[in-house]
């Protein structure tokens, strides 16, 4: 240690006598024409990049601070090529022009590249790359929804029959449901390179993370500036329209991503609803059928920063904050009843108006810190989160009641006014070390999660005497302290990884109305295991098997109540526990285009969304609860080939079973199991129309013959859609057109029928649309990138109805 302490004194002299220079000059074509925003490397003799610059708009360049030696100057632009220039450099030199010619070559190359299977199927999960594609024009939510595996409902994304969570950037979103939506839809495609698809995440995943979505973003690896701004216009039962801009910047130790979106939104969601009402004797009293209109006016505006910064070539600083504001939105929702006796003759009619206003903020900023440790690979991350979410949520609702002539019976007022404060903090630190052909991962992690929620019930002035019965103070707070290892070896034809996951819970929920306090303290040890087996070059086997966990999301614990009508409403469940679910896979992988999955699923308690109807006092009443018992298993065939230069298929198949057993609460039927078998299917075409590549079009069509929803089962549904993408102007802009749901048949009946139990609905949001989008690149548009790859702490939950 001294000794190089000593080393290191000796040189510092040294290096503050030594000189360097400046070398500046023009980056032209072949017909003396600048070319603005070139990338100038600055290579040694064998043609290592030591620096780099870009020239500015009129093609000038300069690097400062290169030490006397010979070098070679590589000048490099999308569509041109030059060979490298030898420059000995003793002192500062101004170059002449440095001259790049078209490279038909390369642009035959860049066609190649347009032409590379979209969706690519990996052992652990399947990568979906979107850059530059159709889908790309679209916002987030788009590409999501047409990822292969995932099945998109109403206001939701799963995989193979459970909630996806998802991850940006290799760091979960947190958010709730609704603020997901939004920030989905409000994040750009253009931003995007690719999306995993993980249905069973290693164990440096956080053991309550089901299956993963993961969404990569593009950044640039080359110094220059680029930057685009976009528009959206979509037609669909209301028009909408969307703009945003995103920026890239880079220099030799700084990089900066900025994006901020705005959508003012008007969306139509109509929803028809029926309710068989049955006695004692079995038999239907009542049939009530409701016609719901909902009509949501929003404007929500966006913001995203990343920023990278590099010290050192071992010090890697990551700072990325997210906003997202959505004021003053609105939610208009009008109620149609009819109410008829068991002979099917009219009783009464029910109309009900009202209203749900909302204002939402949720704010984050996360700092990620990576150290190379020595030559070998090894290195260190730490990583410190901050969640501030808040809502403020008030609801005036009107329900007036008609004779079978139409003449006035009575009326009803409600109102509730809500909010909700969140607040999280997380902590991380992972080693990775390697070990012979593999490595070691390990880690640990703590977060803590404070919530403060209260609801009051008014009388129709807005103001006091509250209801007690349904006002409510409600607080919930969790501690979570976590340690994982995860070691990957390769020996011969095998592969191998171990993982151990150790997490420490702690809960504390209160209801003041209820009187009611939920504690939890609970050590769980989570393993996971994948076991792979080349069988020559080109197939493969692999086992893989995990234990996760779901907890209940806050407001699924949050006993308030949400009322379409006094009849009809929703309520959270402070009793909830955790589940535990076994998940078993099998791969095997043919000529690495063929892939065929066996997988088995044991999700415990599952927490799942109920529908219960209360036959004595006529009300329906949607609640989360925990099921007595589900499992899953299925067999899934995946092919991703081209069957000609110009065309790529995907086709991902699946045959399924899923089962839920419930606790029938309010029948006399003590439980009742949910059962479908069905099938999943999704095909995908990729068209590359033009000779020149910048042409492309897209088709694709999903059907899913039904699936479970709690005590529901949903119908069948088939979605088609198409798009073609036109690159204008040597990629400087782009022009898109985007048609969805072209059969109208995306949407699906949910039906609750069993015992004295029997009810149902069909929702129609705005699945069908065209959509037209126009992006304009500036600046280096041409940088090359990459995907942003910092895998970070996994975030919590915040789901809202």
């Amino acid at each position: 240690m001294k000794l190089r302490t000593l080393l290191l004194l000796g040189i510092c002299p040294l290096a503050l006598h030594s000189q360097t220079y400046s070398v500046s000059g023009f980056v032209k074509d072949t017909g003396g024409t600048p070319l603005p925003y070139a990338n100038i490397l600055l290579l040694n003799a064998d043609s290592v990049r030591v620096n780099g610059t870009s020239s500015d708009e009129s093609g000038y360049f300069s690097i400062d601070g290169i030490a006397p030696d010979l070098y070679l100057f590589q000048p490099q632009y999308f569509g041109y090529s030059a060979r490298p220039v030898p420059v000995e450099v003793r002192s500062d030199l101004r170059l002449g022009a440095l001259i790049l010619s078209e490279d038909a070559e390369q642009l035959d190359e860049v066609v190649v590249t347009r032409k590379r299977p979209v969706i690519e199927r990996q052992a652990d999960r399947v990568v979906f790359k979107v850059e530059n594609t159709v889908l790309s024009s679209g916002s987030t939510w788009d590409i999501l929804r047409n990822a292969p595996g995932v099945i998109a409902g109403p206001e939701s994304l799963e995989v193979r029959g459970q909630p996806a969570t998802i991850y940006l950037n290799g760091r979960k979103v947190q958010l709730g449901q609704d603020e997901v939506l939004e920030l989905l839809r409000g994040l750009s495609g253009d931003m995007i390179l690719s999306v995993e698809v993980i249905p069973l995440p290693p164990a440096s995943f956080e053991a309550s993370d089901g299956p993963v979505l993961n969404i990569r973003t593009r950044q640039n690896i080359l110094p220059g500036y680029k930057g685009s701004v976009r528009g959206e216009y979509t037609q669909a039962v209301f028009p909408k329209y969307s703009l945003g801009t995103s920026q890239f910047f880079k220099t030799e130790k700084f990089g900066l991503l900025a994006s901020y979106s705005i959508a003012p939104r008007k969306e139509l969601k109509v929803s028809d609803s029926y309710i068989n009402f049955i006695d004692a004797g079995n038999a239907v009293f009542a049939n009530w059928e409701t016609r719901m209109d909902r009509i949501t006016r929003s404007q929500a505006q966006q913001g995203n920063l990343i920023l990278d910064f590099t010290p050192s070539d071992r010090d890697e600083l990551n700072l990325t904050a997210n906003l997202l504001y959505s004021p003053d939105q609105e939610h208009a929702y009008t109620l149609g009843t009819e109410m008829r006796n068991g002979q099917g003759s009219p009783d009464s009619t029910l109309v009900t108006r009202s209203v749900l206003d909302e204002d939402r903020l949720n704010a984050s900023v996360e700092l990620n810190y990576r150290r190379s440790l020595g030559e070998k690979g090894a290195s260190l991350k730490a990583n410190a989160h901050y969640t501030y979410y808040e809502l403020d949520r008030v609801q005036e609702g009107n329900s007036r009641y008609f004779d079978p002539s139409g003449a006035f019976l009575r009326d009803f007022f409600f109102a509730t006014d809500a909010d909700q404060q969140i607040d999280i903090y997380t902590g991380q630190l992972d080693l990775d070390v390697p070990i012979g052909k593999g490595n070691l991962e390990t880690g640990v992690r703590g977060s803590f999660i404070e919530s403060r929620n209260a609801i009051d019930y008014l009388d129709v002035n807005m103001e006091p005497p509250f209801d007690i019965a349904v006002t409510d103070r409600f607080s919930y707070d969790e501690e979570v302290y976590a340690a994982y290892a995860s070691l990957y070896q390769e020996w011969s034809a095998w592969s191998l990884r171990l993982g151990l996951r150790a997490e420490q819970t702690q809960v504390r929920a209160r209801s003041e109305t209820l009187d009611e306090i939920n504690n939890q303290d609970y050590l769980e040890w989570f393993p996971t295991l994948y076991l792979g087996r080349a069988l020559g070059e080109k197939h493969s086997m692999a086992l893989t098997y995990n234990r996760r966990l779901t907890r209940p999301n806050y407001q699924d614990l949050n006993p308030f109540r949400f009322f379409l009508n006094e009849n009809d409403y929703n309520e959270g469940n402070p009793n909830l526990v955790p589940n535990f679910s076994h998940n078993f896979n099998l791969n095997l992988s043919l000529d690495n285009t063929y892939f065929i999955d066996l997988y088995y699923r044991d999700n415990g308690r599952y927490i799942s969304t109920l529908s219960f109807q209360d036959n004595e006092n006529q009300t329906l009443l949607q609640i989360k609860q925990n099921t007595l018992g589900s499992i899953s298993y299925g067999l899934d065939f995946t092919v991703s080939k081209a069957l000609l230069d110009w065309w790529q298929v995907y086709a991902y198949n699946s045959l399924f079973y899923e089962e839920e057993t419930l606790l029938a609460v309010l029948s006399e039927q003590e439980t009742y199991t949910n059962r479908v078998s069905g099938y999943y299917g999704y095909l995908n075409n990729s068209l590359t129309l033009s000779g020149d590549g910048t042409l492309t079009g897209d088709v694709s069509l999903l059907y899913l013959s039904g699936f479970l929803h709690g005590s529901f089962k949903r119908s069948e549904t088939i979605a088609l859609s198409a798009g073609l993408r036109q690159s204008l102007w040597q990629g400087r802009a782009s022009l898109s057109l985007v048609a969805e749901d072209l059969l109208g048949r995306a949407n699906a009946t949910y039906t609750s029928r069993y015992a004295n139990q029997d009810n149902a609905f069909y929702s129609r949001p705005e699945t069908r649309f065209i959509r037209l989008g126009f992006t304009y690149n500036f600046g280096n548009y041409r940088l090359q990138s990459r995907r942003a790859d910092l895998r970070n702490t996994e975030r919590d939950r915040i789901v809202e109805d």
